[in-house]
């Protein structure tokens, strides 16, 4: 009787013919695996939003009713946006106060930056830190105390002016009686300006300040010994070598001006009768999306916003380049 034993010269070649299984390489995963937190973070409270919106923009949506209750319109709600007069009256009022508080902090902020950058030495961090305050405040602290100082009947800024009527040769320059700075449709624009021009004059100051030290000193040691006075070293030395921090705070006053919220949201109450002369196009957002219901068309707002701020800077940044080019011819 002879017993047949097992075949075993074809499983070293059958065993090498499978493919090896990959071993998990921790070190080649790892910064992603670091990484992926920021990644995950973004996709869900900032990307899947956006996208979100441009598909809201299409439709037609009471958030009460849940997402099945959403319509396709296609570009309906832009058209109505467009057609829309309380649309258009918010954009002529955003852009009202964003060159009425947006032009000034550059006319004040450039001089102003040149003259604590060479008056004072020890104590510029000090004076930098008093400017830059308005900017770190809160809207809420602002409000308050700009509430106070426009007040028609105990505002420090009426009796000023009731002071400035009684001097006897410009006295009659100033009105005799009180403005009603919030309560005025004429007043309230201008009111609602010099609270954004007085909250981001510090942070353009900072700015200019920061471009300033960096300016060769020698520019100015050639300038003196040539005979050129102070004015013209402003002039032809200092503006021209701020020149990128200029479009870079041109560029950030565009973006946020025309992104107006906070100031005249909180500053104007929104039961008073003068609140619409300063209702921005973000506050209209808010309140066609908030008070309406309307979240469809308050998405398409958005994104008109979002193509006039674009084109805007695009605007800018094509006035800054031709005139780059000019100096360099």
């Amino acid at each position: 009787m002879t017993t047949s034993m097992p075949c075993t010269e074809g499983a070293p070649a059958a065993a090498a013919a499978r493919p090896a299984r990959k071993r998990f390489n921790m070190k080649k995963w790892a910064p992603y695996i670091f990484i992926s937190p920021f990644f995950i973070l973004f996709a869900v409270f900032s990307l899947f939003p956006l996208l979100f919106s441009i598909y809201l923009s299409f439709n037609q949506w009471e958030a009460a009713s849940g997402v099945e209750a959403m319509q396709w319109v296609g570009l309906d709600n832009y058209k109505y946006a467009l057609s829309d007069p309380w649309f258009l009256r918010s954009l002529g009022n955003t852009v009202w106060l964003a060159l009425a508080s947006g032009v000034p902090q550059h006319l004040v902020a450039i001089p102003l930056a040149a003259f604590i950058h060479n008056s004072f030495k020890r104590s510029r961090n000090l004076v930098i830190g008093i400017y830059f305050l308005p900017f770190i405040t809160s809207s809420v602290a602002i409000a308050m105390v700009f509430n106070t100082l426009f007040s028609r009947d105990y505002g420090q800024i009426n009796v000023l002016i009731e002071w400035c009527a009684s001097l006897p040769l410009v006295g009659g320059l100033f009105p005799a009686e009180s403005i009603d700075w919030l309560g005025s449709s004429l007043f309230i624009k201008p009111a609602v300006a010099f609270v954004i021009f007085w909250r981001y004059l510090g942070w353009n100051l900072v700015l200019y300040l920061s471009a300033l030290q960096v300016i060769p000193k020698d520019l100015y040691e050639a300038a003196t010994i040539d005979g050129a006075s102070k004015r013209q070293q402003f002039w032809y030395i200092t503006l021209p070598q701020l020149r990128p921090m200029i479009y870079l705070a041109v560029t950030l006053t565009i973006m946020g001006n025309l992104q107006l919220f906070e100031e005249p949201f909180v500053l104007v109450a929104e039961s008073s009768g003068v609140s619409q002369s300063v209702m921005t196009t973000a506050i209209f957002v808010y309140k066609t999306a908030f008070s309406s219901g309307d979240f469809g068309t308050a998405s398409a707002i958005s994104w008109l916003l979002f193509l006039i701020i674009a084109s805007t800077t695009w605007v800018n940044n094509r006035i800054f380049s031709r005139n780059e080019r000019k100096e360099v011819r």
